[in-house]
């Protein structure tokens, strides 16, 4: 297996599941893209938006799936919300889409013990009206990239990546 290449709008559950498929499958190791963005440049997300803007942003995000298309296997990898649009998304692995309304992301995100925490780091999400349009944006595309479709909205990650993980091995 190349890689899991997790993928859905902000807030779904990417490294929530990721962790839990490395917990099924112990070949499997997580990675988040977000995350090796930050240790790349040693600045948090939210920072990079307001002084870099976005390009700058997803400039770093195409830097990052070239490095893992190049030198990553057997790992989970949970993307940002717009990671999506890298040109080699399909080079780094298969592509699992996280599928859930917009209403129950949103719920999942505010109903979170560390809900605050959880807001202050998505950048986009600030504002609930323009996460709803860059969500309704985004919809369709994330299925025309995916390999691999899934519902989260029943929240039981465990049964989900069983779901993932037979679903790949077919």
């Amino acid at each position: 297996m190349k890689n899991i290449v997790l993928i859905g709008f902000m807030g779904v559950g990417k490294g929530a599941l990721a962790r839990h498929l490395v917990r099924k499958d112990h070949e499997l190791y997580a990675l988040d893209t977000d995350d090796m963005i930050e240790s790349l440049t040693n600045t948090k997300i939210k920072k990079i938006f307001a002084t870099a803007g976005e390009p700058a942003f997803r400039a770093l995000e195409r830097k990052t799936a070239d490095w893992l298309s190049k030198n990553v296997t057997n790992a989970v990898i949970s993307t940002g919300g717009g990671f999506f649009k890298v040109p080699n998304l399909k080079e780094i692995g298969t592509v699992v889409y996280l599928k859930a309304d917009f209403e129950w992301i949103y719920a999942r995100i505010i109903g979170a013990p560390n809900a605050k925490k959880k807001l202050k780091k998505r950048p986009l999400f600030q504002d609930v009206a323009k996460a709803r349009k860059l969500f309704n944006e985004r919809y369709e595309a994330y299925e025309e990239v995916a390999d691999i479709v899934i519902d989260m909205e029943s929240g039981d990650l465990d049964a989900i990546a069983d779901e993932v993980l037979k679903k790949l091995k077919c």
